[in-house]
């Protein structure tokens, strides 16, 4: 089973939109084992929640199949993407499906609701023909098919994916590929996929280059502000179950840079800018 094939399959039964009802079927609905998503490279499960009667798909990422990580040694993944949903939360921009960590029939991991796309839909993010780059899109890499046809890496200049950049660069995302980018039923985009970020040494890996060094979206100052008090109140304490004290504080100086700044960041040339393979 590959993630593809689960992609194209349909879950109409759960109301995406109400994440509080969301949060308690992840956390307590009974949970059945469907497949395995093959191309991740951590255990990657597709299970059906079931709680009072409602039904729900969600990918489970059990502690026990994860890869241990040299860079990553305090804490889990699972955590990790747990503390990606909260600051998803806080922001305001709904990015990060509704996401708990829960016992499993694999042991304890993280337990994220399933997103299904529209029946039609473009990609936001993907290799296009050099010579076609689609108008409002920004080339980010340039690269050769094995016939030696020119592509571009490329994305849509769409504000749905510069909240996304945002909040990569908060969270400090190590992984941002192009799969890890979806769209909605109801259009709305979300990231998945959210394992190694939150380090403490700067890591942004990521194929939303197209805005580095531009100025932020008016309505982020704002949003920054609001996750700036929150980090230092009640959310700095929820992520407190998830990552070190030195990782939190890193996600404060990350908010306080990128406001002071006003405009995305540039690559690194210290270390690759763009997570492999991309797509």
């Amino acid at each position: 089973m590959t993630s593809s094939d689960l992609r194209r399959s349909r879950d109409r039964e759960w109301p995406r939109q109400d994440d509080d009802r969301s949060l308690l079927l992840l956390r307590e609905g009974a949970l059945e084992l469907e497949g395995r998503l093959v191309d991740a490279s951590n255990t990657t499960l597709r299970a059906m929640l079931t709680l009072g009667g409602t039904t729900a798909h969600c990918v489970y990422k059990p502690i026990r199949g994860e890869r241990p990580l040299w860079d990553f040694p305090d804490g889990n993944l699972a955590g990790r993407e747990v503390a990606a949903y909260l600051v998803s939360a806080a922001t305001g921009w709904d990015l990060v499906p509704p996401t708990v960590l829960r016992d499993g029939p694999l042991g304890p991991g993280s337990c994220q609701l399933w997103i299904d796309g529209p029946d039609e839909w473009e990609p936001l993010v993907g290799f296009v023909p050099a010579d076609a780059l689609p108008s409002q899109w920004f080339a980010v890499a340039a690269a050769r098919d094995d016939e030696g046809i020119p592509y571009a890496l490329a994305h849509a200049d769409d504000p749905r994916l510069a909240r996304l950049a945002v909040l990569d660069v908060v969270i400090n995302n190590a992984d941002r590929k192009g799969g890890h980018v979806l769209v909605g039923q109801n259009g709305r985009v979300h990231g998945v996929d959210h394992g190694v970020s939150f380090h403490v040494e700067e890591k942004l890996r990521t194929v939303l280059w197209g805005w580095a060094g531009r100025e932020l979206p008016a309505e982020v100052a704002e949003v920054l502000a609001a996750l700036a008090d929150a980090v230092a109140g009640d959310l700095g304490g929820e992520l407190a179950t998830y990552l070190t004290r030195g990782e939190i504080a890193e996600v404060a100086a990350r908010i306080g840079r990128l406001r002071a700044a006003g405009h995305f960041p540039l690559p690194s040339p210290r270390w690759p800018a763009i997570p492999w393979p991309p797509m």
